[in-house]
């Protein structure tokens, strides 16, 4: 009798191999499908350009304020008490809208990232969907701590999207 309860397990095991047998497995490599994808690539340069303008303002407005600064710590004994309160008060509101302006801008770049990188991700899963269905893919997972080579298909993705891209 014991050596059937030890025997069950074992024969289950060998008859679930058959089943795993034809089970197929795939993995993409998220990341590297949005860093190398030309989707993700032009919506980098519509980003770059749509910014471009508004992060050289901060950068102008940010030497203003390191010029302001210098001036004040050079010129600050020789001022008027009055003339010198008049100056910091400037700086501090010109540091203010500074520090306005650049927070506005990284929520607004988050935002619009955000909105460019969901829409890549819809077209990837989409990718990897209809990939999955051509070549009878039982599973397909994107984060792993460890995978084979083999079962790597992040290249696949990255050239359908490419192809997509061609369109």
């Amino acid at each position: 009798m014991k050596r059937m309860i030890f025997m069950a397990p074992v024969l289950l095991a060998l008859a679930a191999t058959p089943a795993l047998a034809e089970f197929k497995l795939g993995f993409v490599n998220g990341q590297r499908v949005v860093n190398e994808s030309p989707q993700a690539k032009r919506a980098k340069q519509r980003l770059e350009k749509e910014f471009e303008k508004r992060d050289q303002e901060l950068q102008q407005l940010a030497k203003r304020l390191q010029t302001m600064q210098e001036n004040l710590e050079k010129n600050a004994v020789t001022m008027a008490e009055s003339e010198r309160r008049t100056r910091e008060r400037e700086f501090n509101d010109l540091n203010r809208d500074f520090q306005r302006k650049q927070r506005e801008f990284r929520e607004d770049l988050n935002l619009r990232q955000n909105e460019e990188m969901a829409a890549i991700f819809e077209r990837a899963n989409r990718v990897i969907k209809q990939i999955a269905e051509a070549e009878k893919f039982d599973l397909i997972v994107q984060e792993a701590v460890y995978f084979s080579p083999r079962i790597d298909i992040t290249e696949k993705v990255i050239r359908a999207l490419a192809a997509e891209a061609g369109k």
